[in-house]
């Protein structure tokens, strides 16, 4: 890790600044127009903003002499953690979409360009076999589709997503409510090394040395959900994290999924609420690739021949993506697609266009969604 830049000095001492969170650090940066003149201001400039919490602006104006970043950074490259500012090319893009996205991320491994097409697996930490069971039986499933697995770490379903997420050879993300050296819970440290050795990322937006609180894990829960394309929740009670992690995805965007389970369930009360509510039921994961959408830029899989833009490619045979691959954005005349009968190629286009990946544009001509 090369000597950190002044501008990442000081986005990592504006992020240790009691009383500034995600939110106040963007309005300060949207006020101010650069983290640099927010640590230089001037107490009368800072007096003008208006802080949620008493004693920030005296804070911050002592930041500089308070606050050591050069401390942080040199632990960091000690423990092999790297620290990603909002700024910098790695930060997963579809984090910066969300209202609060977290300013500065301390990983473990690498974040990669496929991990924009991330799954959200979660669900209570006191899971049932039958839990147990299809978080193992749809993770897998989406693994060999394809996508990489993100959850919380956290006992129960979310360590049972990483695992077989593992097992069925893909990549897992773990977000943790606690920083990397204050690691919680403790029973899953052998599964984030894991998670590290295999390829996948550790990642959080506490510094190394954070404790975990109550308020930190419903903060971890809305990063689990603004990386992923989607959120699926195996068991969920009435009253527990994985049902954050729900309302976070509906105010974000992301499309929500829920495996039904027993009303006589506790563990599927708050899933077979989400379905009454308007979720995705789930069976299996064609019930998930049937509803995504194309994404809005195309992304290498490493399973893939070329970069996809739709989930549904993920699940096409060798015929459908011949036919595919010579169908482009503006209208192309169905006659111009090469190596198969006209018959079959409309036969094939049929199937591209029940999975929403291509439209027709006349009757003669079709378009990539």
């Amino acid at each position: 890790m090369s000597a950190p830049s002044q501008e990442l000095r000081d986005d990592i001492l504006l992020s240790l600044v009691e009383g500034i969170g995600p939110r106040t650090y963007r309005l300060l940066l949207d006020h101010f127009g650069s983290v640099t003149e927010v640590l230089n201001a001037t107490p009368g400039e800072l007096r003008r903003f208006e802080f949620h919490k008493s004693g920030t602006a005296e804070r911050l104006v002592a930041a500089r002499n308070n606050i050591d970043p050069l401390a942080v950074w040199e632990l960091c490259r000690r423990e092999n953690i790297d620290i990603v500012s909002i700024r910098h090319e790695n930060y997963p893009e579809r984090l910066k979409t969300i209202y609060d996205p977290p300013p500065i991320l301390y990983v473990q491994g690498p974040l990669e360009q496929r991990d924009d097409f991330s799954l959200a697996v979660v669900g209570t930490r006191r899971a049932t076999p039958y839990g147990r069971r299809q978080t193992e039986r749809l993770t897998t499933a989406l693994t060999h589709a394809g996508f990489v697995i993100i959850s919380g770490l956290a006992l129960g379903i979310d360590a049972v997503a990483h695992r077989a997420a593992l097992d069925a050879g893909g990549r897992t993300l773990a977000v943790l409510g606690s920083g990397h050296l204050r690691l919680y819970p403790q029973e899953n440290a052998g599964l984030a090394r894991r998670i590290v050795e295999s390829g996948g990322a550790v990642l959080s937006e506490l510094p190394p040395l954070h404790e975990s609180a109550k308020w930190t894990f419903p903060q971890r829960n809305r990063i689990v959900s603004g990386m992923s394309l989607a959120v699926l929740v195996v068991e969920a009670p009435f009253k527990s994290g994985a049902m954050i992690s729900a309302r976070m995805a509906g105010e974000q965007g992301r499309d929500l999924f829920a495996v039904p389970g027993s009303i006589e369930s506790e563990a599927s009360k708050g899933t077979n609420q989400l379905i009454r509510d308007g979720a995705y039921l789930v069976s299996s994961a064609d019930d998930i690739l049937n509803v995504l959408g194309p994404m809005n830029r195309r992304v290498a899989i490493p399973c893939q021949p070329d970069p996809i833009r739709h989930p549904n490619e993920l699940s096409l045979n060798d015929i459908e993506q011949t036919v595919l691959r010579q169908i482009g954005t503006t209208p192309t005349p169905i006659d111009s697609i090469a190596g198969l009968a006209l018959h079959q190629v409309r036969a094939v286009l049929g199937v591209l266009e029940e999975k929403r990946i291509v439209r027709y544009v006349s009757e003669d001509a079709v378009a990539r969604m």
